[in-house]
């Protein structure tokens, strides 16, 4: 169910805000662009965000370094379309819609902060195509999904 502008709303939580959540709120302001609306936050927010996080997404281009935490808010839960956790224990939350199961890259090597990078990135993708499906609604959808087979066979190779 879209917000009141008709974008739905996508709300990470963790539970002090700090780096899962915090990009995988990046990653979906940047894949579907203005299509959807996103936040983030804690139900135990902390200072700053954890530094290899921010190191992580800046080697992909993505300077997250002036986010900061942010507590939970509950107008943002009761207008949220979808409420996603990232694995952490988190309380206070009326609803969750889904868990991402995602380890906490704080005090993590950078390697093992990029793997987990990956995973956020990957699932953020996975979530903007289900969202913009969503919103297209059955006939948009498999008129694009005719269009793609089109343009598939074409790049097809005769023998």
């Amino acid at each position: 169910m879209p917000s009141a502008n008709g974008k739905p709303l996508v709300l990470f939580v963790c539970k002090h805000n700090t780096g899962r959540s915090q990009m995988a709120e990046a990653f979906l302001r940047r894949i579907p662009g203005d299509d959807v609306e996103v936040a983030s936050a804690g139900t135990v927010a902390a200072d700053r965000l954890d530094p290899g996080v921010v190191a992580a997404m800046a080697e992909m281009g993505m300077d997250i370094s002036t986010a900061r935490p942010k507590l939970l808010d509950p107008a943002i839960v009761a207008h949220a379309d979808r409420i996603i956790t990232m694995g952490c224990d988190v309380e206070g939350v009326s609803r969750v819609d889904d868990d991402w199961g995602i380890a906490d890259p704080k005090g993590q090597p950078i390697e093992r902060v990029r793997e987990i990078r990956d995973l956020v990135c990957r699932k953020a993708g996975d979530l903007a195509k289900s969202l913009l499906r969503t919103e297209l609604g059955p006939q948009q959808h498999a008129l694009e999904l005719q269009q793609q087979r089109g343009r598939d066979n074409e790049l097809k190779v005769a023998p």
